[in-house]
Parts: structure tokens; sequence; C-alpha cells
């Protein structure tokens, strides 16, 4: 079938689907204010999923190591954290609970136990150094810091008071606070703030996205309508019907994402406890050998791939000799997987190799915005997907135009399950939503008549390391904090693995020789490991600069010549 006549079979099993008495039906309610889009049937807050998957009887949700937790032994133990949280911490709703931890079963919980009492989940980036943690504890002002041993002695001396919680000594004591209390029952609304994503900015330092519980169980919601739709679609096509409900086995998810990470928190803890699955945690740094193990060990059978991940596990020698036919769906996120990673991926594991799959959303969209896998992926390798349903989007112009489909552009987008706003930072949230709702992803692409939309990644400023969003000016400030800096401009280079590696180039003070060891080292006291720079240039002439003052990174990066003089 051709892409035409396909677009529009899709287009009309999406009506019928979203329409009255669809498997999606679709309805307009006032959001915050706006009349937009809802599923009509859904659930209204994180702890109505809790308690629908505790009666999953002798279903396992968690495994990490040989510890193994049923739905219903994971009900009781959030209930149990959410007695002790209210109880001997005096959280409320409305209150923040910091968690800062490595990938590990107390994370989940201590999330689903926070949400349920109506606190609200600060995620602290576990890769953060000291200053950016204090900043984010600063920022988010929790009523308790749950974190582990590794990153709390990152705050070893630095005067930080926040009422800490390690989970290593402390977490089982939460778990048998009251083994037989019920979930909370204090009141909760849709709207209500659940998450505080922590996602880099333009002016240097971290911007908290609050998600709501209406969001989140939109993101939920979201990817079940995208399935029912691709299952409705190849259904129509003449493909063959896969087994539904109890006659479908269940998914076995490799937690590889941070569960600080959007990836990790909405799309591996909230999307498998919805969906029923089995959520395989392991935690400490990436190693594409113990992942393989384990992908044979615990029969995985999906796994989504950050940044080099899929990379490393596809050159792994290890690939040729585990067993990894279970692995069925891979999938990509965080930034765009190019066709020759794709390619990798359905060769390492062939039993996936017609179900990859892609989506594009962030924390500020919470929810999917397009996102596609099978053939479709197959037919479009540099696409992103489908865009999905409930969610409105506009490709603008830099005047604020709106442009016809085809047209590249800025992406903005609109739906009721966008962030609420960039916590405590009324600035931020107004330049980032508009007074239409329109949130500006600061994403670069098009949209085609198919409704297929394609990311310009290299479009903007922002470098995608490893799946991490980079923002150069928070490095530029560091570097232009060192004393023998005299002007400094940072930005991205391809790089085969990582995608993108972050490149310096630094003029130094009249006089001065400057290390790029010693200037990596000043970095790395202040920034996360993977924002320090990896490629450097000391350039001995002054950056090109434009009239009014801005680096032509175009030109130090080749891509143009410099025509302006330096007045």
């Amino acid at each position: 079938m051709g892409d035409s006549n396909r677009a529009a079979l899709r287009d009309k099993v999406r009506g019928q689907a979203t329409g009255a008495g669809g498997l999606c039906e679709l309805a307009r309610e006032d959001v915050l204010g706006f009349e937009l889009e809802v599923f009509k049937s859904r659930k209204r807050s994180l702890r109505e999923l809790v308690a629908e998957a505790g009666a999953r009887e002798g279903v396992e949700y968690l495994v990490e190591g040989t510890r193994r937790i049923t739905y219903r032994e994971h009900a009781s133990l959030v209930a149990s954290v959410a007695a002790a949280l209210k109880e001997k911490h005096g959280v409320e709703k409305g209150d923040r609970v910091a968690i800062l931890a490595a990938n590990c079963v107390a994370w989940p919980i201590a999330f689903w136990a926070t949400v349920s009492l109506g606190g609200v989940v600060a995620a602290l980036n576990g890769w953060w150094t000291a200053d950016e943690i204090e900043y984010g504890l600063s920022d988010s002002d929790p009523k308790l810091l749950i974190g582990d041993r590794k990153r709390l002695a990152r705050l070893d001396g630095t005067g930080v008071r926040v009422p800490t919680l390690e989970i290593e000594t402390d977490f089982a004591k939460l778990e048998q606070f009251a083994p037989d209390a019920p979930l909370p029952d204090v009141a909760l609304a849709e709207d209500d703030a659940a998450t505080i994503l922590y996602t880099s900015g333009t002016t240097g330092r971290p911007k908290g996205a609050v998600g709501s519980h209406r969001g989140l169980i939109g993101f939920v919601d979201g990817a079940r309508a995208t399935a029912t739709l691709n299952f409705l679609v190849d259904l129509a096509e003449g493909g063959s019907k896969p087994s539904v409900g109890a006659g479908r086995p269940q998914t076995v998810s490799l937690a590889a994402a941070p569960m600080f990470h959007l990836s990790g928190l909405y799309g591996s803890i909230v999307l498998q406890l919805a969906f029923g699955g089995k959520l395989v945690i392991r935690s400490g740094r990436f190693d594409p050998g113990e992942v393989l193990a384990l992908m044979e060990g615990e029969r995985i059978t999906q796994f989504t791939s950050l940044g080099s991940m899929g990379h490393r596990v596809a050159a792994h020698p290890d690939l040729l000799t585990r067993d990894l036919s279970s692995v069925t769906h891979v999938g990509f996120g965080g930034a765009p997987a190019s066709p020759a990673i794709q390619e990798k991926m359905r060769q390492a594991f062939p039993g996936a190799s017609q179900n990859l799959g892609i989506g594009y959303g962030s924390s500020e969209t919470v929810a999917i915005v397009a996102s596609f896998n099978g053939k479709d992926y197959v037919e479009h390798p540099e696409a992103t997907g489908y865009l999905a349903v409930g969610q409105e989007v506009e490709i603008r112009d830099e005047n604020g135009a709106v442009l016809p489909r085809g047209e590249q552009g800025r992406i903005f987008v609109r739906s009721a399950w966008s962030m609420l706003e960039y916590w405590r930072n009324p600035d931020a949230t107004a330049k980032t939503i508009g007074p239409d709702r329109f949130l500006e992803t600061g994403d670069i692409g098009r949209v085609e008549e198919s409704g297929l939309m394609y990311i310009n990644s290299r479009a903007r400023d922002m470098i995608l390391r490893n799946a991490e969003n980079v923002y150069p000016v928070e490095i530029e400030y560091r570097l232009d904090s060192h004393p023998g800096v005299r002007e400094c401009a940072v930005y991205g280079i391809e790089h085969d693995e990582w995608g993108q590696e972050v490149k310096a180039v630094v003029v130094p003070q009249e006089g001065r020789a400057l290390s790029t060891d010693a200037l990596a080292t000043w970095c790395g006291e202040t920034l996360a490991s993977f924002k320090v720079p990896t490629a450097w240039e000391i350039r001995p002439a002054p950056l090109p600069r434009n009239p009014a003052g801005k680096v032509l990174k175009n030109v130090l990066q080749g891509a143009a010549a410099n025509v302006l003089t330096d007045e």
C-alpha cells in the first residue's frame, strides 16, 4: 500500500477510534481555561493506577537482582511508605520529595508513594555535581530528600540542610512501617502537580518542568491510543491479529534509562505499571556485557536505547553468544537514530527487526507528541512518527506565522497533558508557553501531509550527547569564570558513538597559556561529566561576532565564511 493510501486509511481508522463510541473516544473539556481534547474514559489520578494494578495477583512488576516484587506486594509497599512519609516526615499534599538515586526498586516505590499522597516528586539528575544538586534542592525546596549513599556523599561538606533518608539504610524501615495500611485517601485533582523534571535551559541553570496527574495519565492513554491505532491499521491491511488481553504474554522491559529521565520515569516506571509489564532494574554505569546477560537471564522482550546504548550493545562480542530471541521490540529515545544504527539494531535483535520504534516528546510536553514503529519506521527511517491523538502541532516561522504542512520551522505543541509550568520560574514559563497555551519546544522540524513529523535535531543550539540535553551557555558560563579565559564558545560536533560531543573553543587572556586538561578539570568541578567538553580548540584570535556581539558559531564550525568586520 502506498504512502497516500496508508495515510488515508490511518486517518479513517483514527476518526472511527476517537469518535463517539470508539475505543479511544475523545471529548472536549475545559483544561486550565482552554477547551482541549481529552480521552473520555480515563483515570483521574496516578493513585488510581496503583490501586488498579494492585489487583494483579501473582504478577511481577519490579525485579532487581534477587528481589522480585509482585503488583500486589508493590501496592502494599507504596501504602506503607506513603504512611511513613506522612506520619514520620510530615509530607502533605503539595510538598516536594526529592529523589537522588541510581536506578533501584526504591525509586519507583518512593515515586508512587509520594504522588499517592498528593506530593510532588522532584527528580534530581543522578549525574549532577554537588553544585548542581545544591541548586536543585534550593529550587525544589523539598520536605525530604531520598537518596543513595553514593550521591548523598557528594553533598558532604556543602552545608546543605535537608532532611535526608539514605536508601541503603533507611528505606526498608519505610517499607515495613505500616504493612496493612491502605493507600492514602487525600483528594487529588487532575491538574495537581505530580513531578518536577529538570531540563537544562538557556539561562545556564536547569528548569523544573512540572507534570500533572493529568499529564502523566495522558502519557499512558496516549501510548495506549497509539498502540490501538497501529493494531487497527495493521488489521485493516490484512495483518495477523496479535494476542490481546489475558492471552498476551507479559512485556518484560529493561530499565536502561535513568529514572530521573523522561524515558526512565514516564516511559518505564509509569507505563509498565499501567500496562501490567515487568520492569527489570539494573543499577550502575551502563555495561553492554551485563545488559546482554540480563536480557538473556530475564528474557527481556523490550529494550529502549538512549544515546550510544544501542551502538555499544550491537558492537559487544557477547552479542554472538547470548540468547536474545525474547527481544521483540526495540525503541529509540533521546534523539533520532541514524539509519545505520537502526540497521545495526535489526541485526543485533532479529526478533525485533520488524518492531523498531521511535517517539518524540520532552519533559515539557510530558506526553509523546509523535511516534511510530514497524514497517512505517522502515519506510521512513529519518522521521520521528505520526502525530499522536490529542496533540495539536503548529510549525511557525520566526515571526510566529503558522506554516503549511511540509514546511520547516519552529515546533509548537498544545495538549491537555503539557507541563503546568516551569517550577517557580514565571519568566521562563511565559517564554515557553504562550497565551494560547501553545508550548514552544525549541525544536525545528516539519509535519508532512501524511501526519509524519520530522525533527531537524541539528538546527538548534542544544547539543544531544548520549541522549542528554547539553546547553552550551551553561558550559560557557563556567569557562568564562576561569581567570585565564578571555572568551569562549561551545557547540556540538558529530560523534560516531554519542551522536554529538561537546566542543569548546577558548581564547586565552593575553600572556596566559591554557591547558585543555586543566580546563576540563575546571568544568568538572561544577558540571556533570556529560557536560564537560571532550574536544578543545585554543584559539589565539578573537571569536568572530556579529554587530550585536553574538558569536558566529557557524563560522567557527566552518559552515559559513565570516563576512563581518570586527569593529
